[in-house]
């Protein structure tokens, strides 16, 4: 029989799942090819024969996804899958159109194809667009289930930039494992907040093996959590799944891939950050889930933000330095960090642009929407030299850090700084632990004792 040749459209994630799931050892196909996109440093490798399985003694390659319509005729692609996440429907069609002028199928993989069934109750938390809010939900959650006694188990969305042989399977319970593990500013972001709060998280390549190995983790395991990327669906099966939306970003659940699957998916809808929306943006998420998804359950919430010091933002001229995807592909003009400057009384805004050095300059060419905000761009240490440098060059009296992690522990900023907080909190009724309690009961988890002493 011949086999059918396709190619995979990625960055790095929801890409080599797609493989592993439905085309690795299936003898109907074969993959000639990865692209990658959106993540720099990532091209020209391969995804390694250890991983690609038995038909793929050499492995497969990774090419720039900008050679799509070269690749398809020279290597003779008659099916192109699409793998990324937060794309606008604008943009997904024209990749389409590439494709299918290039004269090749364009594929999108859906949920029962690629979802992996746990033996474990599982919670997936998912997001219409990246910087939603997906990270202080998963803690919020997190929290909640280990009050009830339970040991919670963490898998994150996938971000292995690195040597995919080393990261297979990848287990962090110290921050120590963040160095091990040589780890990018995104992926601090994403472990080190799971870290101290004493559970377990997992990431890595291939899903299936770190789904079993955080089923029998050393430390035990009675619930897992996925801790989605972007606004990707869930590479498991959730038994509950909760998106989190963004009403200062309304009709975005319905106009980006695959937001709009996460949200139709959803047991649980959160509207987050309802105390800094506007009142009409918030009014149209309503509208939009009475209409798609009437029978999930919605919580409104807010991400209240504090700082360490005030006084190092009031009156003075401050750098916000803010989550990176959320500013990027996230199309973020606020974060953590621009509303610290507002609701502390900075005096101005300094636009880092004057002061890029490197890689940085091409972030904001390719995302020239950033404006005068600075993302924490650290996929290698190159980058990493790149932001400490822009920083540490700009005229600012002060840098506000609006990222999931103190950026004082991984570079130098030798300019005075302040670290913004921020963390889930549901607004009146239903709530998250409502959500949590009435799973836990339908669920029949959680006989034992919580950590207050009471039975649950």
């Amino acid at each position: 029989m011949k086999k059918k040749r396709v190619l995979i459209m990625g960055a790095a994630g929801r890409d080599f799942h797609n493989f592993n799931t439905v085309y690795r050892d299936n003898e109907a196909y074969d993959v000639v090819a990865f692209t990658a996109t959106q993540i720099p440093n990532i091209l020209n490798r391969k995804y390694p024969a250890s991983l690609a399985g038995k038909n793929y003694p050499k492995g497969i390659p990774i090419y720039d996804e900008k050679d799509l319509e070269k690749l398809i005729d020279t290597l003779k692609v008659e099916d192109v899958v699409f793998s990324y996440s937060d794309v606008s429907y604008e943009y997904l069609m024209h990749k389409s159109a590439m494709v299918n002028t290039a004269g090749a199928n364009f594929v999108l993989l859906g949920t029962k194809a690629t979802s992996i069934k746990s033996t474990k109750p599982l919670i997936s938390i998912g997001a219409t667009r990246t910087g939603c809010g997906k990270s202080q939900t998963a803690r919020r959650l997190i929290e909640i289930l280990i009050e009830k006694g339970l040991k919670v188990v963490a898998i994150r969305h996938p971000m292995p930039y690195g040597d995919l042989e080393a990261q297979k399977v990848q287990r962090y319970a110290s921050l120590e494992d963040l160095e091990k593990y040589e780890c990018t500013i995104e992926e601090m972001e994403e472990y080190e907040p799971h870290i101290v709060r004493g559970n377990v998280i997992y990431a890595g390549v291939d899903y299936e093996a770190i789904l079993r190995a955080a089923e029998n983790d050393p430390d035990g395991c009675d619930i897992i959590v996925w801790d989605g990327g972007n606004n990707d669906f869930p590479f498991y099966t959730p038994d509950l799944h909760i998106t989190v939306t963004d009403p200062h970003r309304p009709g975005h659940g319905l106009l980006y891939y695959p937001g709009e699957i996460t949200l139709r998916m959803s047991d649980v809808v959160i509207i987050n950050k309802i105390d800094s929306a506007p009142p009409e943006g918030i009014s149209e998420i309503r509208k939009t889930l009475a209409e798609i998804v009437p029978r999930a359950m919605v919580i409104e919430a807010a991400s209240p933000i504090s700082v360490a010091d005030p006084a190092m933002i009031r009156n003075k001229k401050v750098l916000v330095v803010e989550d990176g995807p959320t500013l990027t592909h996230g199309g973020m003009k606020i974060g953590a960090g621009t509303l610290a400057a507002e609701k502390y009384g900075a005096a101005e805004l300094v636009d880092p642009r004057p002061f890029l050095v490197g890689q940085l300059k091409d972030t904001f060419r390719a995302y020239p929407g950033i404006g005068t905000l600075l993302p924490a761009m650290g996929y290698g240490k190159d980058q990493l030299r790149d932001l400490e440098a822009t920083i540490n060059g700009s005229d600012c009296d002060a840098v506000i850090i609006g990222t999931p992690i103190d950026l004082n522990r991984v570079i130098d900023i030798k300019k005075p700084s302040t670290r913004v907080f921020y963390d889930l909190q549901s607004i009146g009724k239903p709530s998250l632990s409502t959500a949590i309690a009435e799973f836990l009961v339908k669920h029949g988890i959680g006989i034992g004792k919580s950590r207050k002493g009471q039975l649950v």
